[in-house]
């Protein structure tokens, strides 16, 4: 229940915000402008001012009354409109406040910060049967800035925050493709050198890009500018390093890099300690269900394709393991493995396969380079380079 505020209280809160708002502006501090006009923040500010609006229902007239304030009346009325609405939880009626909103630059930055609000509003139209187009029009909108800064000029600069926010909404709509077209924009015009950005904007921007990459299965690529964005990214802002890292371990995990469980630990990403120990045993069994266990999670996240095809790279360990058991009892047929064997290791891991599947599993092994060697048909048996036969992948795919 919102707190009583009196006609005298109510002005002075109202006033006191438009000073603040007017100081901002003359200061140009785009980072308090940002708090004072975020709507679905919780900040003491807006609260206190959300309280003000509703005991003092005719704002206008104090832009009216003063000519300082005045000049802000186009910008602000439609926000305290938001204001009010968002409050009263009234989503639709709040991202409507903001579609009248007149000035570019403004229009922006709200759009930017509120497009967890449009998400929900969406939500609130497809609850009552109406087309839920709230996000998809941010997008729009969002577009249409992003031309306007992607001219000449030192506005230029604001290109690629812009980017990162249709990143946000293409993402949460399933159109990621849309990206690509704004990906060429940024990445091959001549009139934006990517260092000159703010260090947030190319974290974020290298962030939406590697999951991108990750998508595509382009793993260099993904690694590439996932680190980027780890090596980069405020160390305080833990969960920011989390999100990066439940991309960047998947596609570690796939060139053959194994994260440490301390790491896991500190971050919350414990869904991969039995895939990392898989991989370190030849534990396919272990693997499986660590899919099957985190399933949602990893589909949501867009990386179980992914984790998936580490498969190749269990049997590789679980190869080489037999492997360095026959060279302790007799070094001279250690690289001579029967098929035979490999199946008896796999069913003491409860998975049931006969010769013909497990040969066909060698045969891939060697295609992919995963080991060197040959597959003595007749005999049943894998014959293995004697010079390195499990190649390390060293930072690379495994070849496709």
């Amino acid at each position: 229940m919102a707190a009583y505020v009196s006609m005298g209280e109510a002005h002075r809160r109202i006033t006191e915000y438009l000073n603040r708002f007017s100081d901002a502006v003359s200061y140009q501090d785009g980072k308090t402008l940002s708090r004072l006009v975020s709507v679905s923040s919780d900040s003491a500010v807006l609260v206190s001012l959300a309280e003000a609006l509703n005991t003092f229902q005719d704002a206008n007239r104090l832009f009216r009354q003063s000519e300082k304030y005045s000049q802000y009346a186009d910008i602000l009325l439609p926000m305290f409109r938001a204001l009010q609405s968002y409050r009263l939880r009234n989503l639709v009626e709040s991202y409507m406040a903001f579609e009248k909103h007149p000035m570019l630059f403004f229009r922006n930055l709200e759009i930017g910060n509120q497009l967890g609000l449009w998400s929900i509003a969406d939500i609130e139209l497809a609850s009552i049967g109406k087309t839920p187009e709230k996000l998809k029009g941010a997008g729009s909108f969002l577009m249409k800035v992003f031309g306007v800064l992607a001219g000449k000029g030192p506005k230029r600069v604001g290109a690629l925050y812009v980017t990162c926010q249709l990143f946000k909404v293409y993402f949460k709509l399933g159109t990621v493709h849309l990206c690509r077209s704004i990906i060429r924009s940024i990445e091959t015009a001549r009139i934006f050198d990517f260092e000159e950005f703010p260090v947030r904007d190319k974290v974020t921007y290298m962030y939406y890009t590697g999951r991108l990459e990750v998508y595509n299965e382009n793993f260099p690529a993904a690694d590439h500018k996932l680190s980027y964005a780890l090596t980069h990214c405020n160390a305080q802002k833990e969960a920011n390093i989390r999100m990066i890292l439940k991309y960047l371990i998947p596609v570690k995990l796939s060139i053959g890099i194994l994260p440490r469980q301390l790491l896991l630990d500190k971050f919350n990403l414990n869904e991969y300690s039995d895939v990392v120990l898989a991989l370190k045993r030849g534990d396919l069994r272990l693997l499986r269900h660590a899919l099957q266990e985190h399933e949602d999670r990893f589909l949501r996240s867009g990386v179980y394709l992914v984790l998936e095809k580490l498969e190749l790279q269990v049997y590789q360990r679980l190869v080489k393991k037999i492997y360095i058991m026959q060279k302790q009892k007799d070094p001279n047929k250690a690289h001579q493995i029967k098929l035979d064997v490999i199946v008896k290791a796999l069913k003491w891991l409860e998975i049931d396969m006969d010769l013909d599947e497990v040969e066909c599993i060698m045969s891939i092994l060697i295609y992919r380079n995963l080991m060197k060697g040959y597959f003595a048909h007749k005999s049943k048996v894998v014959v293995l380079s004697k010079q390195d036969p499990f190649p390390k992948l060293n930072g690379k795919p495994v070849n496709s």
